[in-house]
């Protein structure tokens, strides 16, 4: 299994409107789909001290230091999601202590909350959503960042279980359906061993079945709509399916418009669709944004442009092209120590790659041999490791591209 457990966040539930924290919610998640996740989570913050009681508000900013952490790691791309540098094999997060803290004693007070909310009313939907909410991101962090992957289907499948409840007790509430379709497709991919495991044991989920209930969420859901969107993008790219994604994204684009992982996101998935001219004029325009410093997109990296400019001329036969891009990445040590592991250990692992199909393996070996020491715990590390002593060859199928 890849990251799955990323595509179960889901944005908590509100218990009622005030006009002081629903402004300070809508800030707040504004700056997070626009990946400003130190507004975003000031914002949270500020909801918190203004209503301490309401467990949502503790689940967002669990949420937002998460999404912090993964977003300064190079994870938040749905291309290691189809790719081949899997959560498994990712080296592990390593966030700063006090942010893995801080995490764990707000998941802790919006648990407590519902808990004694839900002591007193067990039909109470919105706690029950709220804790469900609470147990989806503790596996999240269980998975991604602890790499525990026990505890993290434990954690997925408690938050199943009181989605459960909330659809049982409310049918028509398809916020809380987003979590069960995406653990209907996680636990519909697992391999039987993994769903031997006595909490999902005699559980088979149906991955067809999550995607169908993922896309009502979509378009019926109010408070996870959004993220609903998100997850059927990673979802259909993964299942070969890019040219649904593509009109879902271009939407998010307007939506968000300084997140511009979207726009990197819709430049692959044109390229998985064989569409090089949208596919290349997409990476141009984020250039273009780069260099008007368009909001959000001065913390775009050079070097994260000239890598997918690269990685797309390199899977459509432009080995010339791809391979000066890809050096313009790796090309100093200081380059390097810029680069997050994931874009890093590809870059040079796609050198060795050009090389040997140009028959250059002594020069392969060289990029092979700096991949393995940039991030020797990634698959792309161990990847490089066989081609040392196995040439790369391309793959007979498009869809083996990562």
């Amino acid at each position: 299994m890849k990251n799955f457990f990323a595509l179960l966040l889901a944005a908590g539930s509100l218990y009622a409107a005030n006009p002081l924290t629903d402004s300070l919610i809508a800030a707040g998640n504004e700056a997070f789909y626009n990946l400003d996740y130190d507004q975003a989570i000031a914002a949270y913050e500020n909801a918190v001290a203004a209503s301490p009681d309401n467990p949502a508000y503790h689940n967002f900013v669990a949420q937002s230091l998460l999404y912090r952490e993964m977003f300064r790691d190079g994870a938040l791309e749905s291309e290691l999601v189809s790719g081949n540098n899997s959560f498994l094999r990712r080296p592990k997060m390593e966030p700063p202590a006090d942010v893995e803290k801080r995490f764990f004693a707000e998941i802790d007070r919006s648990m407590q909350i519902c808990q004694g909310r839900i002591a007193k009313n067990p039909r109470d939907t919105v706690a029950l959503h709220t804790l469900s909410v609470a147990f989806a991101l503790r596996a999240n962090y269980g998975f991604l960042v602890r790499k525990s992957w026990r505890a993290s289907l434990y954690d997925s499948s408690q938050a199943r279980k009181y989605d459960n409840e909330v659809t049982d007790i409310d049918p028509g509430n398809y916020d809380a359906r987003l979590l069960q379709g995406g653990y209907d497709y996680i636990v519909g991919n697992l391999s039987w061993s993994l769903r031997a495991l006595g909490f999902i044991a005699g559980y088979h989920g149906d991955k067809q079945r999550g995607l169908r209930t993922i896309e009502e969420v979509a378009t019926k859901g109010n408070e996870n709509r959004v993220d609903a969107q998100i997850v059927l993008c990673a979802l259909y790219r993964r299942e070969g399916q890019a040219s649904r994604a593509i009109p879902l994204v271009s939407a998010l684009i307007v939506r968000y418009p300084r997140n511009y992982l979207l726009r990197f996101e819709l430049a692959q998935m044109y390229g998985s669709t064989g569409d090089r001219k949208n596919a290349l004029s997409t990476l141009s325009e984020i250039a273009r944004l780069k260099q008007e410093h368009a909001p959000g997109y001065e913390r775009v990296p050079w070097e994260k442009i000239y890598y997918e400019t690269g990685n797309l001329q390199f899977w459509f036969d432009d080995l010339d092209g791809a391979l000066a891009n890809l050096k313009k990445v790796t090309s100093t040590p200081e380059q390097l120590k810029e680069l997050d592991l994931n874009t890093g250990v590809l870059a040079l692992m796609r050198q060795g790659q050009i090389y040997d199909l140009e028959k250059r393996h002594n020069l392969a070996i060289q990029a092979y041999r700096e991949a393995v020491k940039f991030a020797p715990e990634a698959e792309a590390a161990r990847e490089s490791q066989h081609y040392i002593n196995f040439p790369y060859t391309r793959p007979t199928h498009s869809s083996d591209r990562g």
